[in-house]
């Protein structure tokens, strides 16, 4: 079973009930000839300041047979996704 299977749909209403709107299922980027598939993409305005805080949400189960693989992929993806998003949405955290 995948984490979307798992886990995406459970993270997504987690982040709808803090107040997130999800705007992007998944968040796609194409930089340099590559493709980027971020899970989720999300914003919520902030009601005093009027500007709105965006984020991007990869989920990871880690449910393969060796945790230390698991977190060894999901670190290169996280620092890949970083700088995807320092080149293409800076203002997204």
């Amino acid at each position: 079973m995948s984490a979307k299977d798992f886990f995406h749909n459970a993270v997504r209403l987690a982040l709808e009930k803090d107040g997130w709107l999800i705007t992007h299922d998944p968040l796609s980027f194409t930089v340099d000839g590559l493709d980027f598939r971020i899970d989720l993409g999300a914003e919520r305005l902030l009601g005093a300041e009027k500007e709105g805080q965006k984020i991007a949400v990869e989920i990871k189960s880690f449910l393969g047979q060796s945790e230390v693989t698991e977190f060894h992929i999901a670190l290169g993806q996280t620092l890949n996704y970083r700088s995807v998003l320092r080149k293409k949405e800076p203002n997204r955290n």
